[in-house]
């Protein structure tokens, strides 16, 4: 069967071409990118049979040739725009259908489920980290403000029930908007087993302002307001879970190394309405980017075949 197959825009790890109208290729492009991939190939496939968004499952493991030597992917095509670029105008379906999926991914996850070292991983280990990426937007952001979000999200009692699993990048550039809503998840090379709070600061970064709470509620906590920044609303929140999702008393560790950033800079602007997406955007775009060495030049025009090693159970 021939399929054709064509270049889309992608993200930084994986360089993608749509195949036919149902199938994505996706093409390492840099040095961590391969193992990624192939973690996802073996873990993520049975996951993504209980999530109730699209998401893109990984069919087939190709193997490294002459032409383009490393592994790759053919997963699933899920349809949409990438939420960075798109405006969610329905926020009640966007909430719950976001509440529902991530509810459904927060499940546990076995004892020998990958981890990740700056995802899953209590935010006063990240404090160097934070600090470096402050640096980079230090002229975009109030510093003190940010500060003062970051003091209330490490002092918040951290997450001390088993881990779950979480997708660990839940940024708008990884979420697919369709009419309005969402409409697919997608980028699942970092998923791990975590604190749900890494997911839940998505309340922030992805949805309009002002829908956090709507959101917290849909997937089953409480917000709590620890302390307000002058003239900028509640600055910190403290995610006590609902005994709706039976995880009684425990309390979420406030926000993810990334929620924060982007909490922080959404109170630091002085007209909320006018240009916090934007910087939203930035800090979460130089996080993503930081940090990963790219590969030199790679050239490649679509496979000849595909030589498949491997597909999921």
């Amino acid at each position: 069967m021939d399929l054709a197959i064509r270049p889309v825009p992608s993200g930084w790890d994986n360089r993608l071409w749509r195949l036919g109208d149902e199938l994505a290729v996706r093409l390492p492009m840099t040095e961590r990118a391969p193992a990624l991939l192939s973690k996802e190939f073996r873990w993520f496939p049975e996951l993504a049979k209980r999530l109730p968004l699209p998401v893109p499952t990984p069919q087939y493991l190709g193997a490294p040739t002459p032409r383009f030597p490393r592994p790759w992917v053919i997963a699933t095509l899920v349809p949409g725009e990438p939420a960075d670029g798109a405006e969610i105008s329905n926020v009640r379906q966007t909430v719950d259908s976001l509440a529902h999926f991530l509810r459904a991914l927060h499940q546990p996850a076995p004892d020998d489920a990958p981890t990740n070292p700056g995802r899953s991983v209590p935010l006063g280990k990240l404090a160097e980290v934070f600090e470096s990426r402050l640096d980079a937007v230090a002229d975009a952001v109030d510093v003190r403000r940010v500060r003062q979000v970051w003091s209330g999200a490490i002092a918040a009692t951290c997450w001390t029930s088993p881990a779950v699993w979480i997708h660990a990048d839940l940024h708008p550039a990884n979420a697919l908007i369709s009419d309005g809503t969402i409409s697919g998840i997608v980028d699942f090379v970092d998923l791990c087993a975590g604190d749900p709070a890494a997911d839940l600061a998505a309340a922030w970064k992805l949805l309009p302002q002002g829908a956090a709470a709507d959101l917290l509620n849909a997937y089953g906590v409480t917000m709590e307001r620890r302390f307000t920044a002058p003239e900028a609303g509640p600055c910190c929140q403290r995610l006590t879970s609902s005994p709706s999702v039976g995880r009684g008393s425990e309390v979420f560790q406030a926000g993810s190394r990334r929620g924060a950033a982007s909490a922080a800079a959404s109170l630091s602007m002085s007209s909320p309405s006018r240009s916090a997406w934007r910087l939203r955007q930035l800090v979460s775009r130089r996080e993503r980017m930081g940090g990963v060495p790219r590969m030199g030049p790679v050239r490649y025009t679509g496979p000849e075949r595909l030589t498949v090693i491997s597909r999921p159970e």
